[in-house]
């Protein structure tokens, strides 16, 4: 066989030892040809001046033997000659007719057969008029394990390129109920044939490595990535670069520069070892457990091995995922359904059931894991209680646990104090001054074991180290467990009073030593979640406050229950309003006392608790939180710094960061310099491809999403400018933006996933709109 190459192309080999069939040596280097070694002597490049044999190249000895074994006697050994994409010769014809030729009878029929299902199957979905889970329901069932990436035994590791194919098939729709039938057939499938991958294939669909709640990063920057994917494909970093400016997705770039090499593996019909989701999972963990001086060379090599293995789709989205976003509109809620889904549709007596009690089975077992997970946001804990025990035990395996914290109840924002007596109607309720802190989850376990979470799940311990002695103090000695909600605020200790937000955003986050430490924090609980082995989440808001009130005792100017009253009317409610204001709050919260609707709800933006802010009562009902996705240069005084931004909320469901408005007011000079000297190092060239932009909005530099915002605005309207629940609040592809918005803080406790979701601004401008009405 011969390949007709121009000069200079390069040849990439690996392993290392290769031999000549014609002399039957070791290959140390070719006739008409320059051997160049990279940096670590992983890989050999040879540079061709004239026509070479392939068949030169390779043979298949054990790569310590030095002589010639008997080719009929030894099974190939892989290896692979790898073609550099940067110098790739238009010879890909003959190279292709080689390889595909015993192939190509067989695809097209396995084509044509999968093409002929496909359709069937999507046209009896369109025919159906069932409820959505009946219908996922009857899609699941016909489909075919192929279909979905599930081309594996009993018994065997699930396959990295059955979860691409699966991924590859969710970001071809954007059909919710599509996306909902391809990932529960494809859950349906592990567990019936590799049930102990299961737990891997569920974080690798939510693009992590451990529970949210330990906070464990991979620590991969975009420059890491680059050349990874620059030295296993014999390209430069700067051609790399290059083209991820053309196409704006890394994952495609490598996709790219890798299935566009040619291997002699593959010419002979071989093929290297498949990736599974066990290997990569692994990896990827390895990847973030690596810290210290040489780390950042480690984690390329992690990754260079890799991407070696990978294949087809695979490099797309092992370097996606090496980014932190997988970009297939796949969210965590859609994960959750298609687990209650898969584990459903596989019992044995599922199939016996009526179309009625089939969709109620679902939706039960959809409701108990949503239910589950909110109060235990842990899959290392669920997993192996569903595969043990199955939906309907679960919830006797899987409860409210300290050390593990649980999403908090959020609070519905309101506009005027009538709206919120319609809403308290009939129903005890209570008024606590809203405090101008951070949230703070404290939990008591194993043993006299104390830590502090924040809103967002984030291990604060570190962070307050002064608390764990304030809480100890405060806490009656006979309580072994507990679970207690509250607010951190800045304290003055002299004052004894409260201090602006400000003012505690100035503590340093990590590794905080008590005698350093400079803002006095006071503590100011508002709700008891657990008390001694025992959750009290479906008990009425007015028990847990009576058990909270017995267990805990106030500390002056450490530990104090929120300021609250028992209102009735307008006129009470209103001075405790303007009481609150007074006392450096920044409202009141109102909550329901009684009744079922009293209960806690882990995760839930409930319209049992409700704000109000001095604010809130004109323009806007609530703040926003938003993300900062671009800058415009200043001018005049702002020449040396940003002089506006570009401000985003983010939509879980795709993925993407919806521009909403451009924003130049609320900040002073040190807040201007304060964030340039932040920004700048978050600088790129491009937009991300999941940022949903207009190019009439387009700003002079684009930012890494980084950082939160709170902005406060006049109003919101509908703009063709701006992306923000396009297609929420119009049929057309309009957004939602913000009049006169103006800054009010950085968000230090909020990620850049937490900012405000395009269904919440949506919800906003509808509130607006009735109000007006």
């Amino acid at each position: 066989m011969i390949i007709k190459k121009t000069p200079k192309l390069r040849v990439c080999f690996e392993p290392s030892s290769l031999y000549n069939l014609v002399t039957d040596k070791p290959l140390s280097r070719l006739e008409n040809s320059r051997v160049v070694k990279d940096k670590e002597r992983r890989f050999l490049f040879f540079e061709m001046s004239k026509q070479t044999k392939v068949s030169n190249f390779f043979r298949n000895p054990k790569l310590n033997d030095s002589t010639s074994p008997k080719k009929k006697d030894k099974k190939p050994v892989k290896k692979r000659i790898i073609l550099s994409s940067d110098e790739e010769s238009n010879s890909e014809n003959d190279i292709k007719k080689v390889k595909l030729e015993k192939e190509k009878e067989q695809e097209d029929k396995v084509e044509s057969s999968s093409e002929i299902e496909e359709n069937n199957v999507k046209e009896e979905h369109d025919d159906n008029s069932e409820s959505e889970l009946a219908s996922t329901n009857k899609l699941i069932d016909q489909k075919d394990m192929k279909d979905v990436g599930a081309d594996w035994k009993k018994g065997e590791p699930v396959p990295y390129a059955g979860l691409c194919k699966t991924f590859e098939a969710i970001e071809s729709t954007t059909k919710r109920l599509e996306i909902q039938e391809y990932l529960t057939s494809f859950f349906k499938h592990i567990i019936e044939l590799s049930p102990e991958n299961l737990l891997e294939t569920l974080y690798l669909c939510l693009n992590r490595v451990c529970p949210e709640y330990e906070n464990v990063e991979l620590g991969i920057g975009e420059s890491l990535l680059i050349k990874a994917i620059a030295e296993v494909t014999g390209r430069t970093p700067q051609k790399v670069k290059n083209e991820l400016a053309k196409v704006g997705d890394l994952g495609k770039v490598a996709r790219d520069s890798k299935n566009n090499q040619k291997s002699i593996s593959s010419m002979f019909g071989n093929r290297d070892k498949l990736l599974t989701v066990f290997k990569v999972f692994n990896s990827m963990k390895k990847i973030a457990s690596l810290t210290g001086h040489s780390s950042q060379d480690l984690k390329v090599k992690e990754i260079q091995n890799l991407l070696i293995s990978c294949r087809g789709e695979e490099p797309k989205f092992l370097i996606r995922s090496l980014e932190g976003k997988l970009r297939i509109g796949l969210a965590e809620q859609t994960v959750l359904i298609c687990l209650a889904q898969a584990f459903v549709v596989t019992d044995k007596e599922y199939g016996k059931l009526t179309k009625v009690k089939k969709t109620e089975e679902l939706t039960e077992a959809i409701k108990i894991i949503k239910s589950v997970y909110s109060e235990l946001p842990s899959y290392d804990k669920i997993v192996p209680a569903l595969l043990k025990g199955g939906i309907k035990n679960l919830r006797e395996h899987c409860k409210l646990t300290p050390g593990i914290p649980l999403k908090p109840m959020l609070a519905h924002p309101t506009k005027s104090i009538t709206e919120v007596l319609d809403r308290v109607e009939g129903h005890k309720f209570t008024c606590e001054f809203k405090y101008d802190g951070e949230r703070g989850q404290i939990h008591k376990f194993g043993g006299g074991t104390t830590k502090i979470f924040s809103r967002n799940l984030e291990d604060n311990t570190a962070k307050f180290p002064d608390i764990i002695e304030k809480i100890s103090k405060a806490a009656n000695s006979d309580i072994e467990s507990y679970v207690l909600d509250c607010e951190v605020v800045a304290w003055d200790l002299e004052k004894h009073t409260l201090l602006p937000f400000q003012v505690l955003s100035t503590r340093k986050r990590k590794d905080v030593k008590e005698a350093e430490i400079k803002v006095s924090v006071c503590l100011f609980a508002f709700d008891l979640l657990y008390l001694n082995g025992e959750s009290l989440l479906m008990k009425p808001l007015e028990e847990r406050r009576k058990l909270m009130n017995n267990s805990f005792q106030e500390v002056k100017d450490e530990f104090f229950f929120v300021q609250n009253i028992n209102a009735t009317n307008t006129e009470e409610i209103q001075s405790y309003l303007d009481e609150s204001i007074k006392a450096n709050c920044e409202g009141l919260m109102v909550k329901i006392l009684d009744g079922l609707e009293s209960t806690y709800e882990p995760s839930k933006r409930s319209r049992n608790w409700l704000k109000l802010k001095k604010d809130y009562l004109s323009g806007v009902g609530d703040s926003l939180d938003l993300v900062v996705v671009g800058a415009f240069y200043g001018r005049g005084k702002r020449t040396n710094v940003y002089g506006a931004f570009l401000l985003a909320c983010y939509d879980p469901e795709h993925e993407e960061y919806q521009t909403v408005c451009k924003i130049g007011t609320g900040f002073s000079d040190s807040d201007l310099e304060t964030h340039f000297n932040y920004l700048k190092e978050k600088e790129m060239s491009e937009p991300k491809s999941y940022f949903n932009y207009d190019k009439g909005t387009k700003p002079d530099v684009w930012f890494e999403p980084c950082q939160v915002w709170e902005i406060k605005a006049a109003d919101l309207s509908i703009s063709p400018k701006y992306k923000a629940a396009v297609g929420r609040v119009s049929d057309t592809s309009k957004g939602v933006s913000l009049r006169f918005p103006r800054f009010i803080r950085i968000r230090e406790d909020k990620k850049p996933e937490d900012a405000t979701t395009s269904e919440q601004v949506a919800e906003l401008f509808q509130n607006q709109y009735n109000n007006k009405e």
